[in-house]
């Protein structure tokens, strides 16, 4: 009997079909780790593959579901870890050559409650270095590719995690966000990428216990498949101090009524310029839900430039914070725009920093009046398609004779208000084939309440095909 191609299954078809003995553990495993080695040579996802840990995992998983053991709700499912948080006993790089060789010693509580779910982790995925751009490459491992156009960037930081989970490698990816870096990619390669509140699942990375922009998140080709990966990995830890207690339990069901929402639509955030094929795409998506039933209006958000460029010190401070005592061992073999941010960061004074606060809270003050009256906010996730891949962010970052910012990213806003779970689910393509994102941001916490609108919008969108690769 033949096996199934389990290539583009999702977790939750995995879990049953295993549950069921229509396909064995070490069947997934084996298949996905072929993927992986088939896709990598061109897109560069993995900076590692596990291929004999992994299977001996698989193996352990037959073995376990054979003898009757209770199993976790990801039982045999195989998932990629982005290679800045620890895997136990792996190499943990962080894109930088600093630390190629650097192998760490635990598993971090994310790889940890995945395991414990039954997941099997089948490689570490390639991320700029430490994480620092919305491109994914490194000195250490070059480009990662988009997979529907191998000579644009599959977006970043956690551009690997997003082609892995794009080309059917795997079902979930992790990834970390601190200003878009699930989003971003998820937007680019054509897949699901939440940002969960703040706290809900426990930060671990840093040195600091106090950062509240920085949050773990899934990569996924679903709703029901991201909401699962949830609920693995949520719930307090005193490792990390902002963690949440006393959580809701996992959503078994994404079903909403259309009827019952309430939803403000912000194409441009009060200042960005679009892509015309980004316009079309969102008011598409808000049509097909104006007839399910939802009320959707446009609001005015007064968003300006200014959010963005307190984001980007805010950025560099914790870049000099966390990673500028290489700066002077290590300059020459780091990316120079690391190198850049390290400086900006250096070169800001404590009040400025502090000034901070203040554009965030009237930026908080803003947003927290209109989802005081509508469930969410719906915005694009880019303002444009995937970008080449030897172009950069600076080459966007500009405003227009009529005063709109051509930056591409229309995340980071929403790290600055991080108790509010974002989502970017795909719109919709371009007319030259590229994917594009449409961002849901929620009340505080209501994590339950995004991927049920995104679960909606997907429903109402219909599949969404996957790339030729």
């Amino acid at each position: 009997m033949t096996s199934p191609d389990t290539t583009f299954w999702s977790a939750a078809q995995i879990v049953a079909a295993i549950r069921q003995h229509e396909v064995s553990p070490v069947e997934v495993v084996r298949e996905a780790l072929q993927r992986a080695e088939a896709i990598n040579p061109r897109l560069n996802a993995f900076s590692d593959i596990y291929g004999d840990e992994a299977l001996a995992a698989a193996r352990n998983a037959e073995a376990s579901l054979a003898s009757g053991s209770t199993v976790g709700p990801l039982h045999g499912v195989p998932v990629a870890i982005k290679d800045m948080t620890p895997v136990a006993g792996k190499r943990t790089t962080y894109g930088s050559r600093i630390y190629e060789d650097h192998v760490t010693p635990h598993d971090a509580p994310i790889v940890a409650r995945l395991r414990k779910a039954g997941a099997i982790v089948i490689g570490k995925t390639t991320t700029p270095e430490f994480a620092n751009s919305g491109y994914t490459r490194s000195p250490l491992f070059g480009h990662t590719r988009n997979p529907w156009d191998d000579a644009r960037t599959s977006g970043g930081s956690s551009g690997g995690s997003a082609v892995a989970v794009a080309t059917g490698c795997v079902a979930l990816a992790e990834g970390t966000d601190m200003g878009g870096s699930v989003r971003i990619p998820a937007s680019h390669c054509g897949i699901v990428g939440l940002k969960p509140s703040l706290g809900r699942i426990p930060f671990t990375l840093l040195p600091s216990q106090f950062e509240n922009i920085a949050h773990f998140g899934t990569l996924a080709r679903s709703c029901a498949d991201a909401a699962l990966f949830l609920s693995c990995v949520q719930g307090p830890d005193d490792a990390d101090i902002s963690s949440l207690p006393g959580l809701a339990p996992a959503l078994d069901r994404l079903d909403i009524d259309p009827r019952s929402l309430r939803l403000a639509l912000s194409p441009d955030l009060g200042h960005y310029a679009l892509h015309p094929d980004v316009a079309r795409n969102l008011y598409d998506m808000a049509d097909r839900l104006r007839a399910s039933g939802a009320i959707v209006e446009e609001v005015d958000l007064p968003w300006t430039k200014a959010i963005g460029d307190a984001w980007d010190d805010y950025w560099a401070v914790y870049m000099a914070t966390f990673y500028g005592e290489h700066l002077d061992a290590h300059r020459d073999i780091m990316d120079p725009a690391v190198v850049a941010y390290i400086e900006q960061g250096f070169a800001i004074s404590a009040v400025q920093y502090k000034s901070i606060e203040i554009v965030r809270t009237e930026a908080w003050n803003a947003l927290s009046s209109i989802l005081s009256k509508y469930d969410a906010l719906l915005c694009p996730t880019m303002s444009g398609p995937a970008p080449d891949l030897e172009s950069s962010g600076a080459d966007f970052a500009f405003e227009d004779s009529e005063g709109r910012y051509h930056g591409l990213s229309m995340t980071c806003p929403f790290n600055f208000v991080g108790q509010c779970p974002a989502l970017s689910v795909p719109s919709g393509f371009t007319q030259e084939g590229l994917p594009t994102g449409l961002q849901i941001i929620g009340r505080r916490y209501d994590d339950a309440g995004v991927l049920k609108i995104g679960h909606l919008i997907e429903t109402l969108r219909g599949a969404f095909p996957h790339p030729a690769t």
